[in-house]
């Protein structure tokens, strides 16, 4: 079914496409194993939290340039997908390093996972809520009285609800496509400000997209290993920030190395649409932060953590106390 959807990927260029190769994920997984290589690099699995797409671009960068080679390490990026839960992947071994968001690791050691966030890839969340250009809704409250899709049970959408009392809404599963927001000019729909907006335009339609991080709501995209990886292996986690930082600062600078290969290894992507994400997220500079001499590349501060923790604590998403310095360590990044 994966395959068969590929095949039609040119004739559903309203949908966002999630299928890649199952042939291709099967290989990376049996491929790859903590160790070292013939050559003396170690090796390391890195478990994406979708399937290879441009919001990835600094770690293939990394990859492509041999900026991990460069730190001893020969890192494959693993699929991910919309059915796999990262921070398990890692909590169990299967990945030495995952992607994630820090609302996720604070839920994930919540549940007892024993998770660490090493560095920030996204200092500002590219997430939100769609809407035509000319809509009448301008702000989260206007949302009252409208039908949202939504993915069931997104935190950030309960926190949005709370916030702004959004009893009148509608809500209704997100569908992963476009295909109703052009077909009914009333639609709402989440959205990432670096992917769906572009689906809208090959349409003719011009949209906003309100995002969450606006209304305060504004969780760290982040790269995660466990506290006993973290433990046993502090080099390897420090090469492996290095060289993901050097990524993606090379990829807002020139992106051609990394689309190269996300181009081969998801054919359902096309130069457009991968040019399209790499100019939102160095326009709403979501990767790089407020500071144009990139300093704020991979940071993360602790107030931005305890900021995340309490959110949760007050929406009732984590239901017992922790202490968040738990979640991250600036070991390898910290406050610029």
């Amino acid at each position: 079914m994966l395959l068969f959807f590929m095949l039609r990927a040119r004739l559903l260029r309203l949908i966002r496409p999630f299928c890649v190769s199952a042939i291709l994920c099967a290989l990376c997984v049996c491929g790859c194993h903590r160790g070292s290589s013939g050559g003396g690099a170690t090796k390391i699995i890195l478990q994406a939290d979708w399937y290879p797409q441009p919001e990835h671009g600094g770690y293939y960068t990394a990859i492509a340039k041999g900026f991990y080679a460069a730190e001893g390490l020969d890192v494959s990026i693993q699929p991910g997908g919309p059915y796999l839960s990262v921070e398990k992947q890692v909590s169990a071994g299967a990945a030495q390093f995952g992607m994630s968001s820090s609302d996720r690791i604070l839920e994930s050691i919540a549940d007892g996972q024993p998770l660490v966030a090493v560095m920030a890839t996204m200092q500002r969340d590219p997430q939100g809520v769609m809407v035509r250009k000319d809509s009448p809704i301008h702000s989260f409250p206007d949302l009252n009285g409208h039908t949202v899709a939504i993915k069931t049970g997104s935190t950030w959408w309960t926190y949005i609800a709370k916030r702004y009392q959004l009893s009148g809404v509608h809500e209704v599963p997100a569908m992963m496509n476009v295909a109703n927001f052009v077909a009914d000019p009333n639609y709402v729909q989440q959205a990432f400000a670096t992917s769906e907006p572009f689906f809208a335009k090959q349409a003719g339609i011009e949209t906003r997209v309100m995002l969450t991080s606006d209304a305060g709501y504004n969780p760290y995209r982040v790269a995660f290993t466990t506290r006993d990886f973290l433990a046993q292996h502090p080099d390897t986690v420090a090469a492996f920030v290095r060289a993901s930082i050097h990524g993606w600062r090379e990829y807002l600078a020139d992106p051609s190395a990394a689309h190269a290969v996300i181009a081969k290894l998801n054919p359902a992507l096309n130069p457009q649409w991968m040019q399209f994400t790499w100019q939102a997220l160095r326009d709403g500079h979501f990767v790089d932060g407020d500071d144009p001499g990139g300093a704020q590349l991979g940071q993360m501060t602790a107030d931005r953590w305890t900021t995340m923790y309490r959110q949760l604590l007050e929406i009732k998403v984590i239901d017992k106390q922790l202490d968040p310095a738990t979640a991250y360590t600036l070991q390898f990044v910290g406050a610029k």
